[in-house]
């Protein structure tokens, strides 16, 4: 059974997800020269925002593709010799070995896509993670010690009928937060994406294969927002 190309992409999301939660707590741990101490609570918050936040970002990357396409069809260079020199043989030439157009970047399409993804894109996915990492951790507060002395009183927590409630955030509180972080957020953001979305649009054709881009690079995103989440 093959899957959908969006539940691949948020498949490979969340587990790369885990991956920069589990490195944010290495290196906490190495900073702050103490015995690593696997929290499991954060791992699962930074993979269910992944099975949240990704199946949207992906339907919104294939609205802008669809929108704007990255490349436009255009004669060869060889054809457009040939054509201007009226010389049918090279022409039916490159017709058999499938020469006469070639795929080309659609630069206004990669600008118009780059300045909507860093910009409607950017305001709703950094607002939406402060919203969702603020409301989950006051859901999931515990009443455990800290540190956690063992790995598997994190992962015994996560399976209790404690584990969430939802009725013990502080909603005001937490928009609040959200709107005083959005801003140093944000623009630490534009240091990271930009890049990461012109390579996506001027070189990655398929929208999985920009996620893919995407969540590599968003590990070392996601290990610095792993450590603004744990302030």
């Amino acid at each position: 059974m093959v899957l959908p190309p969006i539940v691949i992409a948020t498949i490979q999301s969340a587990v790369l997800a885990a991956t920069s939660n589990l490195l944010a707590q290495g290196l906490t741990a190495y900073q702050n020269e103490t015995p690593l101490i696997i929290d499991w609570v954060p791992v699962f918050q930074f993979v269910i925002y992944s099975f949240i936040n990704v199946p949207p970002n992906f339907l919104w990357q294939e609205f802008l593709e669809s929108s704007f396409p990255a490349y436009h069809i255009s004669p060869t260079a060889a054809a457009v010799a040939s054509a201007a020199a009226n010389d049918e043989k090279a022409l039916e030439q490159e017709a058999k070995e499938g020469k006469l157009v070639e795929p080309k970047l659609n630069i206004a399409n990669t600008a118009i896509k780059m300045l909507l993804d860093q910009t409607i894109g950017a305001v709703v996915n950094t607002f939406m993670f402060s919203l969702f990492i603020h409301s989950i951790q006051e859901a999931m507060t515990r009443p455990l010690g800290t540190p956690l002395s063992y790995p598997d009183k994190s992962a015994q927590y996560l399976f209790s009928r404690e584990a969430i409630d939802y009725s013990k955030v502080d909603w005001t509180g937490v928009m609040a937060r959200s709107r005083a972080e959005f801003y140093p957020i944000f623009f630490a953001g534009w240091k990271v994406w930009p890049i990461v979305s012109l390579i996506n649009f001027a070189f990655i054709e398929s929208i999985e294969g920009r996620n893919l881009v995407g969540s590599l690079a968003g590990v070392g995103w996601g290990i610095y927002m792993s450590l603004i989440a744990a302030r």
